[in-house]
């Protein structure tokens, strides 16, 4: 293995598990209102809560399910290791969930005019992952 072109100092990616209850419930059809109080630490459910509010012209609602998603999602990476800084790839599929709260988030703040939290927001998510925004737009 060569080291040559590798940054010695950045942190290895950070890989949350996976959430097979989760993920059988949306492959079952259940709706993220549904899922959460089963699995109220899933940033993923509370992504789609926040996803399906914003589809729905809710945006202090798409809001605050960000929110919620976003700080799940800090715990989890916290949990798996994660410092405060390093990848969280989106190619990861467990990861997926936090990093569509952070952008529904930035794009809730945005619409309430909360200017530097998109900024900061806008940093955390292309630190996370470059390509996690162009990933998760494509979605819709």
């Amino acid at each position: 293995m060569s080291i040559i072109g590798k940054n010695l100092m950045e942190p290895e990616p950070t890989l949350l598990p996976e959430e097979p209850e989760v993920l059988a419930q949306i492959e079952a059809g259940d709706l993220p209102e549904d899922i959460v109080p089963k699995h109220p630490t899933s940033s993923l459910a509370w992504a789609m809560l926040a996803e399906d509010a914003w589809d729905e012209g809710r945006t202090l609602d798409s809001y605050a399910y960000a929110r919620v998603g976003y700080h799940r999602g800090l715990d989890a990476l916290r949990g798996a290791g994660w410092r405060g800084a390093g990848p969280v790839p989106f190619s990861h599929a467990p990861n997926q969930g936090f990093l569509r709260a952070l952008y529904a988030l930035g794009r809730a703040a945005a619409a309430i005019g909360e200017s530097e939290e998109v900024q900061r927001i806008t940093t955390f998510l292309n630190d996370s992952d470059p390509s996690a925004r162009a990933a998760i737009e494509a979605r819709h």
